[in-house]
């Protein structure tokens, strides 16, 4: 007598994304804005890396850059203000197989923020965060930022902002186990890429300044710049970002720039003008907080029943006849 025993295969490929796969919703940002291309640049790094929209999560907290999750088909966190980093955080040290991009403003990440930005870049979690500063609060509708410039009229300093602006670079640059850190504008669409990409397969926090345009409230603050190709120094590195040829017609202002330099990188950070756009440190040396966290034997699930056995027992009320 003779059997046969079934055989099934199951044949599974991975999906070729493209970058339609990645879109959701039409954006509901004014004309013209620079979150458009940092929208953009996000959506075509996951379509040139592949990234599974079920494993890629976006994390903002409030303000215009914050509805960035709204328009990325994956999955997202729309945060309370101020607080992305700790929820992006949770999710990367609990899921670091997961691809987490973190969208903050000047105003949410500089001001209500401030203190989970800085200890955000101590603890080093690896994280891609993008920094969109427009240098005022757009959202709700003219209010002077932390980095908006000495001497901006807004409807909360109607007669002039009286300090100087705060610089998220050097302050970034002068914090315990910081390890990334870059710089770019919204109107070079191809070095803001170039960035993203960098700051992605970068293991730990990589942040990233954009400084972009809010073309209601502040059409003219970047003007100056956008005109003049000169007054942008691009960085150049062999393990940062180098031009292209068309590129490098247009912006003839390069610096050679050692990223591994930080105080080099201090120095170059101070700059406004001429705008310094590139990686102006990176130190891959540091390790992540999930590294150092990461237990030596992994958890199985039998360790983790024993374990819970372990604590109930500390608790439990035993029947008379058991003693």
């Amino acid at each position: 007598m003779s059997s046969t025993t079934p055989i099934c295969f199951l044949r599974v490929e991975n999906p070729h994304h493209e970058i339609q796969d990645y879109q959701r919703g039409m954006p509901r940002w004014c004309p013209g804005c620079g979150d458009n291309a940092i929208l953009a640049s996000v959506q075509r790094l996951c379509r040139d890396e592949q990234l599974p929209p079920e494993k890629t999560v976006c994390v903002s907290g409030i303000g215009c850059s914050s509805r960035l999750p709204h328009y990325m088909n994956s999955y997202g966190v729309h945060g309370i203000h101020g607080r992305a980093f700790p929820i992006a955080q949770g999710i990367k040290v609990n899921r670091p197989d997961l691809a987490v991009f973190v969208t903050t403003g000047d105003g949410d990440c500089c001001s209500i923020g401030t203190a989970h930005w800085i200890h955000a870049l101590r603890y080093n979690t690896d994280l891609t965060v993008l920094l969109h500063d427009n240098r005022i609060y757009g959202l709700t509708k003219k209010q002077a930022s932390p980095t908006s410039r000495l001497g901006l009229r807004t409807n909360t300093t109607p007669r002039g902002a009286l300090l100087e602006p705060l610089n998220p670079l050097t302050v970034s640059l002068g914090v315990t186990n910081v390890s990334f850190v870059a710089q770019v504008v919204d109107w070079i669409p191809d070095l803001l890429h170039d960035l993203v990409r960098l700051a992605y397969h970068h293991k730990g926090f990589a942040l990233i300044r954009i400084l972009q345009r809010c073309p209601h409230f502040m059409d003219d603050e970047f003007e100056p710049w956008v005109r003049n190709p000169d007054r942008v120094l691009v960085l150049e590195h062999p393990d940062g970002i180098t031009l292209d040829p068309g590129l490098g017609k247009i912006y003839r202002n390069r610096q050679k720039h050692d990223l591994h330099d930080i105080h080099a990188a201090r120095k170059i950070a101070s700059s406004t003008d001429p705008i310094p756009v590139g990686l102006l440190y990176c130190n891959s040396d540091v390790p992540s907080y999930e590294a150092l966290r990461r237990p030596a034997v992994p958890n199985s699930a039998s360790a983790v029943a024993r374990l819970l056995d372990q604590e109930f027992d500390k608790f439990t009320i035993w029947p008379a006849e058991h003693e």
